[in-house]
């Protein structure tokens, strides 16, 4: 079998054979029942790995992804960033490290997200094998943001800088640690990702943002910096932040960052994670920021302020809506069972104004689990409840809190990683399923278990649908 430069068998970029298309009965919550397309896209015996990010490229004819958990375990073992064609199912590996390790298990190459802009994926880069020796094997405070022309060229940028000098003060611009989870606004001149430190490993995860500057330091084209200070973990005083993350841009400039925040509790005696929003002014100078020492943990810059918008338990990658207006995210219903709940973005749970407060938007039996995303209406919001692609009206009306069911609940693998295409004709999603070779063998990860194969729902007419269910349902 012939090898290519990346060390990956012939076989792990074979041709996709056709595409199949599977009918399923979409089920509302009301009863009524219907027929809908779920196609799926990929075949390869590699997995597919959307990791909830933008995926659609800008033109949404492709969806970019990584191919974890092939080799080994983890996002250290990844070794290329592709993306598929939608309509063809044809694969193009965008870019794959000449070389890779199991043994340390470097570089590590994976969650990546395109440009809403240009033709272009950013992703994490952990470190190349020629730096092996210096800065040792990937871990999540030893990677960086990297970028990749989505052309098929393989020509890569670094976005970031980083450096662990311990003698004198972090390079202005650079961070100390690992970068991930890299997601452009929606303008694509920032970009907002979460964070960890090597230098002083007693802060915990926290959140940043990027975006391009003369003053950039080293190879970056993008300077880094925080958004939110955090206190080292088990300090924290009451309402202080110990650590962000979930994060997501809210409105389309960039101007806001919605996260989870762990807090300590006003009496002192536990924690609880609640949601907040970093605000950035769009005139900020970044360049402000304090990047720090190996004694001193960096600093936003001056002018970004933290609001929190709950003081009761919320969680998920929180998800702006496309007018920068509401805020979806995971939270407890009067049971205890998770549900998605929407908040103006100006809003709380403490504003005398009913209409500022968060709303309960689904009243799933089942409880909404992962892969939260907004139509970009404003009108719909998606999630997965029961292992079904479920889609919930959250437009003002009598059809608020009504869901639909694109896909069967409990009929199989896990499906995860929704992600909705910019023009909201199109969700995406992953799911483990059985990977035939040409003589019909099934072909398996290191583990044993099933590729991770991209399957995608048609909802252009998700208003008729739900009218649909609605006339059935009476």
């Amino acid at each position: 079998m012939k090898t290519p430069r990346n060390g990956l068998p012939s076989l792990f970029h074979a041709e996709l054979p056709m595409r199949k298309i599977f009918l399923v009965t979409m089920i509302s919550l009301m009863g009524a029942s219907m027929t809908a397309k779920e196609r799926q896209l990929t075949f390869t015996p590699k997995n597919h790995e959307l990791d909830n990010n933008d995926n659609f490229s800008a033109d949404l004819k492709f969806l970019c992804y990584d191919t974890r958990e092939v080799f080994g375990p983890g996002i250290d073992r990844s070794r290329s960033i592709e993306m598929v064609e939608v309509a063809t199912g044809k694969e193009t590996v965008l870019y794959a490290p000449p070389f890779s390790t199991n043994d340390q298990a470097a570089p590590g190459v994976a969650a990546a997200s395109f440009s809403p802009v240009a033709d272009k994926v950013a992703f994490i880069h952990g470190p190349p094998l020629e730096t092996l020796a210096m800065r040792g094997p990937y871990a999540k405070t030893n990677r960086n943001g990297a970028e990749v022309a989505g052309d098929g060229s393989g020509k890569l940028t670094w976005l970031d800088e980083r450096d662990v000098e311990t003698g004198r003060d972090t390079t202005p611009g650079a961070h100390r640690g690992g970068t991930h989870r890299h997601e452009y606004s929606r303008d694509g001149k920032r970009i907002g990702f979460t964070y960890d430190d090597a230098l002083l490993p007693q802060y915990d995860r926290t959140i940043g943002y990027m975006e391009k500057n003369p003053r950039a330091p080293g190879k970056a084209t993008h300077y880094f910096a925080l958004l939110v200070p955090v206190v080292p973990k088990g300090t924290a005083k009451p309402r202080e932040i110990e650590s962000a993350l979930g994060d997501s841009w809210v409105d389309r400039e960039g101007t806001m960052r919605a996260f989870i925040g762990r807090v300590r509790q006003p009496d002192g005696a536990a924690y609880e994670q609640s949601l907040f929003v970093a605000d950035i002014p769009a005139d900020v100078d970044i360049t402000t920021a304090d990047s720090g020492s190996a004694t001193r943990f960096p600093r936003p810059p001056n002018g970004v302020r933290v609001r929190r918008l709950t003081h009761g338990f919320a969680a998920g990658i929180v998800r702006g809506s496309f007018d920068g207006k509401r805020i979806a995210y995971f939270g407890h219903d009067k049971n205890g069972v998770s549900q998605v709940f929407i908040i103006p973005s100006h809003g709380s749970d403490r504003e005398t104004d009913p209409k500022m407060r968060p709303v309960q938007a689904t009243h799933l039996p089942r409880g909404a689990t992962n892969g939260l995303r907004w139509h970009v209406s404003g009108n719909f919001v998606a999630c997965i409840s029961g292992n079904a692609v479920t889609v919930t009206c959250v437009k003002a009306g009598p059809q608020f809190g009504k869901s639909i069911h694109l896909t069967p609940q409990d009929d199989g693998p896990q499906r995860k990683d929704l992600v909705w295409s910019p023009d909201g004709k199109c969700l995406a999603y992953d799911q483990p399923t059985p990977t035939l070779d040409k003589q019909g063998h099934r072909l398996r990860t290191y583990n044993g278990s099933d590729f991770n194969q991209i399957f995608v729902i048609d909802t252009s007419d998700l208003e008729e649908l739900l009218k649909q269910a609605g006339e059935s349902g009476k």
